[in-house]
C-alpha cells in the first residue's frame, strides 16, 4: 500500500496575508496556493524549476492595479510579483518565488479589430495564433512569427520582444506595438500611446541623451541586439520618445502588461518557397550567406539531425517530397527560403534568381519549389515542430535549451557555428541545430542528462564559453528568447552602460518587486544559470522501482504544445475546457513527477507500508485527509483517455498510460467507487444487457431510473436498440470460425475471409453498424465472420493492470492465431482497435495486427471502384475520431480515398474531442466537463450543418452517442454511407 504524502512546503505568513488582503479588497480573479497549482507554474520551456509561493489569475486591469498597489504597501514590500503568459519561455523568464500573475486564464480577449486603421487591441493573455485566426477574414496578420505561436501569448511576446522567422523583413514584436498599457508599481496605468506619466518620460528622455553616443558605440548593431531597456531605440526619427522600446523585452521587470494596441500588416498577395538540401550544416551556412541579397522574406535552416528526426514525425512525413535525398541516397541539412510579392510575376522572378544561383554553385543535394500556400504552411509546421522533434528521444539524455538563441552578424554565422560545434564536442555532447540564417540566429540544443549532477554543473561552464564566443564574433547571448535567468551576463555585456539600465529599473520599480533578479538590479545580485534549480535536480534521486511505468511523465520537457489554443486541435480537451493547467499533459506529468518524489521520500522513512490487508485500506478509504495523492488523482480523473497527447505531443507524453499505473497504486490505499468497478468490468456485463433490456431502458430513459443511475455514478447512458444481432448475422450466413476451422480450408477457400473483431460496445449499442460493415464487405466480395474477444480497454483505463495483462495475453494469442493463417483482422471503433497495437504491445512483445476499417478498405480501393459501377457522386463531411486523427497520421487521408473510391467527395472536418471518450462522458462526475468539451468544437458542426458540403458522418461510437445526447442528432458511420451509395448504384 502506498503511503499518504504531503509537501513539506509551507507558505510564508507574508504571502498568506497579502492574498487575504487582496480578497478583502475585491480581487475578482482566482488566487491559488495548492501545491498542484504552484507546481504547474514552476516550469516553463526551459531546464529550470522554481516553485512559487502562490498564483494569481486576474480578470481585469482593476485586478492588476490591486495586485500592484497592495504589494507596494509597506507591510507587503517583501512580496514579489512575476507576470506570466503562455509559459513558453526557454530561459526561466517568469520563474521564481513569489506570486505568479498568470494572464492566460481570464485576460485572453481580443477587445477590438479596426481593419481600416489596421489596428487590434488585445489583452495580454491572447494567444498569437488566436489573433491570427481572428485577423484572417480581414486579410491582415500580426507579423512576428515564432514556433510556439499556438500557445504563446501577446503579453509574453511583448515581454521578450519576440521574433523569429521573417524578422529581417518584418522586424521584432516592438516594431508592431503601437501602445501598451502597463500597470506600474503604485497601481497607476502607463499608456505608452499617450505618455501619461510625464515625469517618467522626462527621466527617460534625459537618460537617453546621456548614453546615446556610448550606446551606438558599445552595443552590437544587429537585427537582434537588445531586448528590453533599449535606450538605443527610445528616440524616434522625429525626436519623440517611443517608450515601447524600453518596455518590449523587459520580461515583466517593469510592471504588469494589461493591454496592447498592435499594428497589423496585410497578408502578402503571393508567396513562394524554395527548399534546398545540402550535404552538411556548416557548408550550407556558407552557401546561405550568399542568399542574403536576394530579398527573401526569410531564410530558415535545420541540421542533419533535425531533418532526420522530422522524417519520423507526421508533420515531416507530409512534406518529405520537398527534402529528397541525393541520387546516391544521402540526406543532409535543409534550407528553406521564402519570398513574398505583390504579383505572381514578381514572385516568380525572385524565386528564379535564387534557383539559378543555387544551381550555378552546384553544392546542393536536392532542390524543390512551391507557391502553394497549403504546402508552405505544411513546411513551416514541420519547421515549427523542430524543437519538439528534437526532444523525442529515448533515454534520459535529451536536447535542452539554455544557449539556444545567440545571434551574430549573418556573414559570420558559418564560422561561429563551426566554433560552437567544436565547443560542444569538447564537452562530449551531441546537439541539434536549426534557426534563422538571415538574422544570424541558430537555435542550439545540446544533449544533456540533467539527472546527472556533473551535467548540471556543465550548464554554467558551457554558458560562460558561449557568452565569450558571442563576444568574439560581435554578437549577443540573447538574440531572441530574452535574458531570463541569464541576467548575470548583462553587467558584463553593457559595461559602462549598466548604470543606465539600473536607472531604468529604478524609475519603474523602485522597490524591485517585479520579477527581481532579471535583467537589472539595484539592490542585489542578478540570477546566474549555475545558481538556479533545474528540473532534473528535483527528481534526480528517483529509484527505478518508483519511476517504472512513468517514463512518459518523466520525459515531459515542458514544451507546452498541450496548451494549444485551437478548439479544433485534438490536444488537450480537458485543458481547453477548464483553462486549468493541472488538467493538461504537462500539468499531469508535473504532478506525477512530484508525487513520485514524495512517495519515495515517505517510503524511505516508513516500514511496512506495502501491506495489502483490507484493514488499513478500509481505514485509509475513510480518512481522505491531507494526501497529495488526491490532488494528483483529481488531475488525472479529468483525462479523457483520448491519447491525443501520445500522438500529438512532440515528446509523446502518454497520460493514459501513466494514469493507469497511478490508479493501480492509488487504489492499494483507497477503495474504488462502485462506478469505477462497474465500468472496469463492463465488457463482461454488456453481453447480458439484451436479457434485461426492459430494465435497462427503464433506468436509461426515465427520470426515476436516471436518478438511480446517478447514485451509482452513471449518467447519459446510450440507447439500447432492438436489433437482434445474432439472428441478423445468421440470415447473412455470418457466424464464427475458429483457427482450426480455417486451417482445414484450402488456400483458395481462405482467400476472401475477413475477421471482424467488434468490441462489446458496438456489438450491443450499434449492431446496425456491424451489420452494415458485414453487408459492405460481402458486397465487395469478401467473406466476413465474427471473432468475439475481450478488448480490456476499460480495465486499463481504471488501473486494473494485472487483469488487463491477463486479458491482453489471452486475446492476443487468439487473434494472432487468425493472423498466422493469413486472415485479415478488422476492428470497428478506432479507440478500441488501437488498444491492440498500443497498450498490448509492451505486454505481448509487439502490436497485434488488427486493422482499422479505413486501413483495410484503403488496401482494397479497386473493389470499391468496381462495386460503384458508374460515375455518380455524393458529398459528405468526415468527422474522424480524435484518437485516430492524432495517432494514425494516414487515417483521414485513407478515409478520403475510401470515400472517393465509392463516389463520395468527402471534406474532412477539423475537430477536437467530442467529450464522450468511451465511458468518460457517461460518468456522472464527468458529465458537465464532457458537455463543455462538446461545446468547444463539435456542437456547432452538428447543429449548424452545411447541406452543400454533405452529410456529417462520424467514425467514433462515442462521437455519435454524444451528438445524439447533446444535439439530438443521429450521425452515421462512413461505412453506412458507403453502403447506401453502393446500393443506390445497384451494387
Amino acid at each position: 500500500m502506498i503511503p499518504a504524502v504531503k509537501s513539506p512546503d509551507v507558505m510564508a505568513v507574508s504571502y498568506q496575508n497579502f492574498l487575504d488582503h487582496l480578497r478583502v479588497a475585491g480581487f475578482s480573479g482566482d488566487l491559488e496556493t495548492g501545491l498542484g497549482h504552484r507546481l504547474v507554474q514552476s516550469t516553463d520551456n526551459s531546464i529550470y524549476q522554481i516553485v512559487p509561493d502562490a498564483v494569481a489569475y486576474p480578470r481585469s486591469i482593476a485586478d492588476l492595479q490591486l495586485i500592484a498597489s497592495r504589494a507596494r504597501e509597506e507591510q507587503h514590500r517583501s512580496i514579489i510579483l512575476r507576470p506570466r503568459g503562455g509559459g513558453t519561455g526557454t530561459n526561466g523568464q517568469s520563474l521564481g518565488n513569489g506570486v505568479i500573475v498568470d494572464m492566460s486564464r481570464h485576460m485572453n480577449k481580443i477587445l477590438a479589430i479596426d481593419p481600416v486603421r489596421r489596428v487590434a487591441i488585445v489583452q495580454p493573455g491572447v494567444v498569437k495564433d488566436q489573433l491570427q485566426k481572428a485577423l484572417k477574414p480581414y486579410g491582415l496578420f500580426f507579423p512576428p512569427e515564432l514556433s510556439t505561436s499556438n500557445r504563446a501569448t501577446i503579453g509574453g511576446m511583448i515581454s521578450t520582444d519576440a521574433s523569429g522567422q521573417g524578422s529581417v523583413l518584418y522586424g521584432k514584436t516592438r516594431d508592431h506595438v503601437r501602445a501598451v498599457k502597463l500597470v506600474l508599481s503604485d497601481g497607476s496605468v502607463l499608456d505608452t500611446g499617450a505618455h501619461g506619466d510625464l515625469d517618467l518620460a522626462q527621466e527617460l528622455d534625459a537618460l537617453e541623451r546621456d548614453v546615446a553616443e556610448r550606446w551606438l558605440r558599445d552595443v552590437p548593431q544587429l537585427n537582434r541586439n537588445v531586448t528590453g531597456y533599449d535606450l538605443g531605440h527610445l528616440r524616434k526619427a522625429d525626436g519623440s520618445l517611443d517608450l515601447n522600446s524600453v518596455i518590449c523585452g523587459s520580461e515583466g521587470t517593469l510592471g504588469l502588461i494589461a493591454e496592447a494596441e498592435l499594428a497589423l500588416t496585410p497578408i502578402p498577395d503571393h508567396m513562394g518557397l524554395v527548399t534546398i538540401v545540402y550535404a552538411d550544416f556548416v557548408s550550407m551556412l556558407r552557401e546561405t550567406k550568399k542568399f542574403l541579397g536576394f530579398g527573401a522574406a526569410s531564410v530558415e535552416v535545420v541540421d542533419e539531425r533535425v531533418l532526420g528526426l522530422a522524417r519520423t514525425d507526421a508533420a515531416g512525413e507530409k512534406v518529405a517530397h520537398f527534402f529528397k535525398p541525393s541520387a546516391d541516397g544521402r540526406f543532409g541539412s535543409a534550407c528553406m527560403v521564402e519570398f513574398v510579392a505583390d504579383s505572381a510575376d514578381g514572385l516568380e522572378q525572385q524565386m528564379l534568381r535564387l534557383v539559378e544561383a543555387v544551381k550555378a554553385d552546384g553544392q546542393y543535394l536536392s532542390l524543390a519549389t512551391t507557391n502553394s500556400r497549403a504546402d508552405i504552411a505544411d513546411i513551416w509546421a514541420m519547421r515549427k515542430r523542430a524543437v519538439g522533434i528534437l526532444g523525442n528521444v529515448t533515454g534520459t539524455s535529451a536536447p535542452v535549451a539554455f544557449v539556444e538563441d545567440t545571434a551574430v552578424p549573418p556573414d559570420q554565422l558559418a564560422d561561429y557555428i563551426q566554433e560552437f560545434r567544436a565547443l560542444l564536442d569538447r564537452f562530449g555532447l551531441g546537439y541539434g541545430m536549426f534557426g534563422h540564417a538571415d538574422s544570424g540566429v541558430i537555435h542550439v540544443r545540446p544533449d544533456m542528462d540533467l539527472y546527472v549532477p556533473e551535467r548540471r554543473e556543465q550548464v554554467q561552464a558551457i554558458s560562460d564559453s558561449v557568452y565569450a564566443l558571442t563576444q568574439k564574433y560581435g554578437g549577443v547571448l540573447w538574440g531572441e528568447h530574452g535574458k531570463g535567468v541569464r541576467g548575470a551576463y548583462t553587467r558584463a555585456f553593457f559595461g559602462e552602460l549598466y548604470p543606465a539600465i539600473q536607472r531604468v529599473k529604478a524609475l519603474f520599480d523602485p522597490h524591485e518587486q517585479f520579477n527581481p533578479g532579471k535583467i537589472a538590479s539595484n539592490f542585489g545580485p542578478l540570477t546566474d544559470v549555475g545558481d538556479v534549480p533545474m528540473r532534473g535536480e528535483r527528481e534526480a534521486g528517483l529509484a527505478r522501482a518508483h519511476s517504472d511505468g512513468y517514463s512518459r511523465a518523466l520525459t515531459c520537457n515542458g514544451n507546452g504544445a498541450c496548451f494549444d489554443f485551437e478548439f479544433d486541435a485534438p490536444m488537450c480537451p480537458s485543458w481547453k475546457a477548464t483553462r486549468d493547467r493541472r488538467q493538461s499533459p504537462k500539468g499531469r506529468a508535473t504532478l506525477v513527477r512530484e508525487w513520485l518524489r514524495l512517495v519515495q521520500a515517505e517510503e524511505g522513512t516508513q516500514s511496512g507500508t506495502r501491506s495489502r490487508s483490507w484493514r488499513p485500506r478500509l481505514f485509509a478509504w475513510g480518512s481522505k485527509g491531507a494526501d497529495f495523492s488526491h490532488e494528483v488523482k483529481a488531475a488525472l480523473d479529468t483525462c479523457l483517455g483520448c491519447k491525443a497527447c501520445k500522438g500529438t505531443c512532440p515528446v509523446k507524453v502518454d497520460v493514459p498510460a501513466f494514469k493507469s499505473r497511478f490508479l493501480e497504486q492509488y487504489h492499494t490505499r483507497y477503495w474504488r467507487t462502485p462506478a469505477d468497478r462497474l465500468i472496469a468490468e463492463i465488457e463482461l456485463f454488456l453481453p447480458l444487457l439484451p436479457l434485461v433490456a426492459p430494465v435497462y431502458r427503464l433506468m436509461a430513459n426515465t427520470k426515476l431510473g436516471q436518478s438511480g443511475l446517478r447514485l451509482l455514478g452513471l449518467e447519459a447512458l446510450p440507447s439500447l436498440p432492438k436489433t437482434l444481432l445474432k439472428s441478423d448475422l445468421a440470415e447473412r450466413g455470418v457466424g464464427a470460425l475458429s483457427p482450426p476451422d480455417i486451417g482445414a480450408l484450402s488456400p483458395r477457400e481462405r482467400q476472401d475471409l475477413v475477421a471482424i473483431v467488434p468490441d462489446a460496445f458496438v456489438a450491443i449499442f450499434e449492431p446496425a453498424l456491424l451489420l452494415d460493415l458485414v453487408d459492405l464487405l460481402q458486397g465487395l466480395g469478401f467473406r466476413p465472420f465474427i471473432v468475439r474477444v475481450q478488448n480490456g480497454k476499460p480495465l486499463h483505463a481504471k488501473g486494473l493492470l494485472k487483469r488487463f495483462d491477463a486479458v491482453a495475453r489471452r486475446t492476443a494469442a487468439r487473434l494472432r492465431a487468425y493472423d498466422a493463417l493469413g486472415v485479415p483482422l478488422i476492428g470497428v471503433d478506432p479507440a478500441m482497435t488501437l488498444v491492440y497495437r498500443d497498450e498490448y504491445a509492451p505486454i505481448v512483445d509487439g502490436a497485434v495486427n488488427v486493422k482499422t476499417i479505413e486501413e483495410f478498405l484503403s488496401q482494397n480501393l479497386h473493389r470499391l471502384a468496381d462495386a460503384r459501377r458508374d460515375a455518380g457522386a455524393m458529398k459528405a463531411r468526415l468527422a474522424n475520431h480524435c484518437t485516430a486523427t492524432s495517432n494514425l497520421s494516414a487515417s483521414s487521408r485513407q478515409w478520403g480515398e475510401v470515400l472517393a473510391a465509392a463516389g463520395i467527395a468527402a471534406q474532412t472536418e477539423s475537430l477536437g474531442c467530442c467529450g464522450m471518450a468511451g465511458t468518460f462522458g457517461h460518468e456522472a462526475k464527468n458529465r458537465r466537463l464532457s458537455q463543455q468539451i462538446y461545446g468547444l468544437s463539435w456542437r456547432s458542426r452538428v447543429e449548424e450543418p452545411s447541406l452543400e458540403a454533405g452529410e456529417l458522418v462520424a467514425t467514433g461510437l462515442s462521437c455519435r452517442c454524444q451528438a445524439e445526447k447533446e444535439s439530438d442528432a443521429r450521425l452515421r458511420h462512413p461505412v453506412s454511407l458507403i453502403l447506401e451509395q453502393l446500393r443506390a448504384r445497384g451494387a
